[in-house]
């Protein structure tokens, strides 16, 4: 056999430029591969850390049924203490226009419970509007910024809020604020003030009811102790 068509020098030489090749584009790999350092030093750590709200919340879900006392219907959904948890939560759970009738959340500081009897609700009291229940993206909408403010400690006093509320009736959703001290006017009315002009409410839409009152007259014929 003759040797005329023997390729193994191109072979043998082509072998030669792939590696060379091969150990060029791993030279160009390393190079543009980052370190570890630059990558670290890449992160900005503060969009990884949560913002702690100034207190602990926890969000509750009533539910009637005519089988079980008041209490047995409250359940203790889960507790939060950071903005990101907070929205975790909140577009979590379905929003208030999507619950059945009579059916309600509450958003309330860890030591306090949702109801009147509790030692920190008993002198207290609640600013509260009605919506109609057909307007469910106003009812959604509402409830959020009244709760934004609630927990971004947005009013003047604080101290004085105990918890959020949005109830769900047939016809009607009543959101309300519930303060500590009912007889501290300047306060009370400080609250109100806030909640008017950031839910851009109409005159005479906002009242404040004492729980005490709230407790023997309910609905419409409880009085109101201030109208904003």
């Amino acid at each position: 056999m003759g040797f005329d068509n023997y390729k193994g020098t191109e072979v043998a030489e082509s072998g030669q430029e792939t590696y060379t090749a091969d150990k060029q584009f791993s030279a160009v790999d390393e190079e543009l591969q980052p370190s570890l350092n630059s990558v670290l030093s890449s992160i900005d750590y503060e969009l990884c850390e949560k913002h702690p709200l100034e207190h602990t919340w926890t969000l509750w879900h009533w539910q009637s049924d005519r089988k079980k006392c008041w209490e047995e219907m409250l359940s203790n959904v889960t507790s939060f203490n950071t903005v990101e948890d907070f929205f975790s939560v909140h577009y979590f759970i379905k929003p208030p226009s999507d619950l059945k009738a009579f059916n309600d959340y509450m958003v309330f500081k860890h030591d306090i419970r949702p109801m009147w009897e509790d030692a920190k609700n008993r002198k207290g009291g609640r600013w509260i509007f009605f919506l109609n229940r057909e307007s469910k993206e106003l009812v959604d909408n509402m409830w959020h910024d009244l709760l934004l403010c609630t927990l971004g400690e947005s009013f003047e006093y604080p101290f004085q809020i105990c918890g959020a509320v949005v109830n769900v009736r047939n016809k009607a959703a009543k959101i309300s604020l519930w303060t500590k001290d009912s007889l501290n006017q300047h306060a009370i009315l400080a609250i109100g003030r806030k909640i008017k002009e950031v839910l851009q409410l109409c005159e005479g839409q906002l009242q404040y009811q004492v729980h005490s009152d709230a407790m023997i007259h309910t609905g419409p014929n409880c009085n109101a102790l201030y109208k904003l």
